[in-house]
């Protein structure tokens, strides 16, 4: 298989994407599930991935569409598309699966999926983690994986603006 098509076939829609965590499951494997807009990768974003896959066999990585990145961070973001964002994730050895969602948060694709363990940076404690409840009652653990100091992708923007 070349090499870019195995990382397009790490990009799935919501439906294909539980069809896959179904085959996963009954597997055996672990399946870790974390999100975010990850709109300019960053040694942050990298090491946050790289920790998640740790707790599992499979990680997949939940992101925001363009329109959601926009309701959350404002008009003049994401900087780099939702398509670009998906294929750079999915390009980690780290990543087995990447879905894009629209809404504001993951909750329904989390409650879809069912993942054994969520994952979610340092700005988070358990009692604001979206699908933490969920992932808990059935069985599953909530990790949060601490920051890695000095790295924003707010920060990369303004340092490329001269700010």
């Amino acid at each position: 298989m070349q090499k870019l098509e195995w990382v397009q076939r790490k990009i799935f829609s919501t439906e294909g994407l539980v069809r896959e965590c179904n085959i996963w499951r009954t597997t055996g494997k672990k399946i870790v599930f974390t999100n975010g807009c990850f709109d300019i990768l960053h040694h942050g974003h990298l090491d946050l991935l790289a920790r998640a896959a740790d707790f599992g066999n499979i990680l997949i990585v939940g992101l925001n569409t363009d329109d959601s990145v926009r309701r959350l961070k404002g008009p003049a973001r994401p900087v780099t598309n939702e398509q670009d964002r998906a294929f750079q994730v999915a390009s980690l050895l780290c990543t087995d699966a990447v879905c894009l969602f629209d809404e504001a948060t993951p909750e329904a694709l989390i409650k879809l999926i069912r993942p054994d363990v969520l994952v979610k940076g340092g700005d988070y404690t358990i009692e604001n983690i979206v699908g933490a409840d969920f992932v808990q009652s059935n069985g599953g653990s909530v990790e949060i994986i601490p920051f890695v100091n000095g790295y924003s992708t707010t920060s990369l923007i303004q340092r490329i603006q001269g700010l």
